[in-house]
């Protein structure tokens, strides 16, 4: 029997099914409108590394036959079969995507899945309407992953931008962004451009106007040969002045040398196309970028009077700086409910996984979207309980759609995924959880801990739950012999045994409470057992 995915549920694939030879179906439909379906092959790094891994309609299937594009069948908009055991070791996820070829929206869709099959017997579904989509164009529908093994996650993230923001999500190049250096506009619609892979959304843009200042039909149809035309035309706002028909930049300098100065003054900066030329300006040899002869100058280019001459024209003052500065630190969303955006910050997307999630009050640093946030009390007992062990957290419950922003006070952040195991973590160390998992006060057995017993925090279940450290940790393998310092030791692998180990002295300098290091954990285990300490003790 299937089981029935929900967004953001997540699977072992050796827990669905034995086999690695797969069937994955497709089915997405909505009246007047067409669907590309397609999977990307990333790397470590969720990247589009080598486009032989884009698999699609152009290339239906990977150089190894791993991967391939079967079409539409058994009922499924589009089909692919893909062989776990053959995927070379470069290829680290496989994400299914659809994608709308010409207008309209996600939310137009009707329901809608993705399956998996093996053996002639459907394994696990994920089914979507089009009520969970809004302006979307693209959508990441469900990924394969390597992480130990091969998994399955439910994603359904969408992308406003369509094709060409799943393509730079992915890394990628976007057909559009490379024309041809030496040409005008008109060489965008010449075919050779659907040849590369990339040029997923190719066919319908072979349908631009015929050329810049064509005034006849005729020449529609001869795009090809336009490449070497461009100084045939003359320029519509100003026929009369010959300068910008030569293919050099310099040959305004020689008849208007005494005009510079007071040129940009006397007309307005919109009403002479002529004038703020890039070659006019003194101290600049070379343009930033020719204005293509055939067509008036880009309105970066045309400043008022009161611009110093020694900033470019080409560009923006500070756009494109500002940009380029700002890029390393944009949002990162992977299609995945938890995302580190740095080492201190922490993303959760709601919209994915039907649970809340629960976080250390005064952790939300911003979020965007529609979320409630309620305080989440743990109940008489509960206090009880966390007064009584020092496992007390203080939580708010954030339900909703949309992304949430988590930090503390520049603590290093990092997300554990549980499936179906468990840890123990201090509750000081604890962020935000999953309300899915299960969480209880645990004791340390021992004796001769000064001032009482240790408690720690033991989460059980599927989910993630977020720990925070004072610097980088390191993750130590259990071994008869592994020690820690309770103070600091942030977590461990629940089928760890734990004993404390004793080791006061009576002397001046070795205290209860001060660093003689008078208490120490030992930890003993089964191979896969592991400890994590931070570089800091509390």
């Amino acid at each position: 029997m299937a089981r029935e995915f929900q967004r953001g549920h997540k699977a072992k694939i050796s827990d669905l099914t034995a086999g690695t030879d797969l069937y994955v179906g497709v089915q997405i439909a909505a009246p007047g409108l067409t669907f590309d379906i397609s999977c990307f092959g990333l790397d470590a790094n969720e990247q589009l590394s080598d486009d032989r891994y884009f698999i699609f309609f152009n290339q239906p299937k990977s150089p190894e036959e791993s991967i391939q594009l079967l079409g539409a069948q058994s009922g499924d908009t589009e089909s692919f079969r893909v062989t776990l055991d053959r995927i070379p070791a470069a290829i680290q996820k496989l994400s299914f995507t659809a994608t709308l070829d010409g207008a309209g929206q996600m939310s137009q869709i009707g329901p809608g899945y993705i399956r998996i099959v093996a053996g002639g017997e459907e394994v696990v579904r994920y089914a979507f309407t089009g009520s969970e989509f809004t302006t979307e164009r693209a959508v990441m529908l469900g990924d394969f992953y390597l992480k130990d093994v091969w998994r399955f996650a439910a994603v359904g993230q969408g992308f406003d931008g369509g094709l060409e923001a799943l393509l730079k999500n992915f890394g990628g190049e976007v057909a559009e962004e490379e024309p041809p250096p030496a040409a005008a506009a008109p060489g965008f619609a010449p075919p050779a451009q659907a040849a590369a892979p990339p040029a997923f959304g190719a066919p319908p843009a072979p349908q631009p106007a015929p050329a810049f200042g064509a005034p006849s039909a005729p020449q529609a149809p001869q795009p090809a040969p336009s490449f070497g035309a461009p100084a045939a035309p003359t320029p519509p706002p100003a026929p009369q002045q010959p300068m910008h028909a030569a293919p050099t930049i310099a040959a305004p300098l020689a008849p208007q040398a005494p005009q510079p100065p007071a040129a940009p003054q006397a007309p307005s900066p919109y009403g002479q196309p002529q004038q703020p030329q890039f070659g006019q300006v003194p101290g600049q040899g070379v343009p930033p970028a020719a204005p293509f002869g055939q067509q008036a100058p880009s309105p970066y280019g045309q400043q008022p009077p009161g611009v110093p001459q020694g900033v470019p024209q080409g560009v923006p003052a500070t756009g494109a700086g500002l940009r380029a500065a700002l890029q390393p630190y944009k949002e990162t969303a992977t299609g995945q409910r938890w995302t580190p955006q740095n080492q201190q910050l922490m993303r959760v997307d709601l919209t994915m996984g039907g649970a809340g999630v629960l976080a250390r009050q005064g952790s939300m640093v911003m979020y965007q979207g529609k979320v409630d946030f309620g305080y989440k009390g743990a109940g008489f007992v509960g206090r009880a309980v966390g007064n009584a062990t020092g496992q007390e957290m203080q939580l708010m419950r954030c339900t909703g759609r949309g992304q949430v922003f988590l930090a503390e006070e520049g603590s290093h952040l990092h997300p554990i995924e549980l499936q179906g195991d468990g840890i123990c973590v201090s509750a000081e160390n604890v962020l935000a959880f999953d309300e899915s998992l299960q969480y209880e006060v645990r004791r340390v057995e021992g004796h001769g801990i000064p001032g009482g017993a240790l408690f720690t925090m033991l989460f059980q279940g599927t989910g993630t739950v977020v720990v925070k450290t004072h610097g980088t940790p390191v993750v130590l393998p259990v071994t008869p012999t592994t020690f820690a310092d309770c103070n600091a030791v942030v977590a461990w692998s629940a089928a760890s045994q734990v004993i404390v180990s004793s080791q006061v002295r009576l002397r001046r300098n070795a205290y209860p409470g001060h660093s003689g290091e008078t208490v120490n954990l030992q930890f003993r285990g089964a191979p896969g057992n592991f400890i994590v300490v931070q570089p800091y003790e509390v």
